[in-house]
């Protein structure tokens, strides 16, 4: 019962598994039918000092931001993970370390090592 399943497409990792009709990849979370055309459109994105960024990275903050709707401010300094990104406004869809889940513009961070 050993069929080889392809590598995901986004992090190239080989722990695809599948579930009905769609594969997923455990480490990325991507989803896709391997029966449809994937068409390569990703969204690039750059950090405040011109990395390219990927889903995945840890960045850092270069500058204090007050959060919308609390009196919360993250300091400069506070890591993030990027979770995907998304068109609009805030194109950073991170876990930010002691603040949760929230939206950051990618001109405010800086990648990580």
């Amino acid at each position: 019962m050993s069929t080889q399943l392809p590598p995901c497409p986004k992090c190239a990792s080989e722990y695809v598994y599948q579930d009905q009709a769609m594969l997923i990849c455990p480490e990325c979370a991507y989803e896709w039918d391997p029966t449809q055309e994937t068409t390569s459109e990703e969204l690039t994105l750059q950090d405040a000092v011109g990395n390219t960024l990927h889903e995945g990275d840890k960045v850092t903050l270069i500058k204090d931001l007050k959060v919308k709707g609390s009196s919360t401010v993250l300091k400069v300094g506070t890591k993030a993970q990027i979770k995907r990104f998304v068109d609009g406004d805030h194109d950073i869809d991170c876990k930010v370390d002691g603040a949760g889940a929230m939206m950051l513009k990618s001109k405010f961070v800086k990648k990580s090592n």
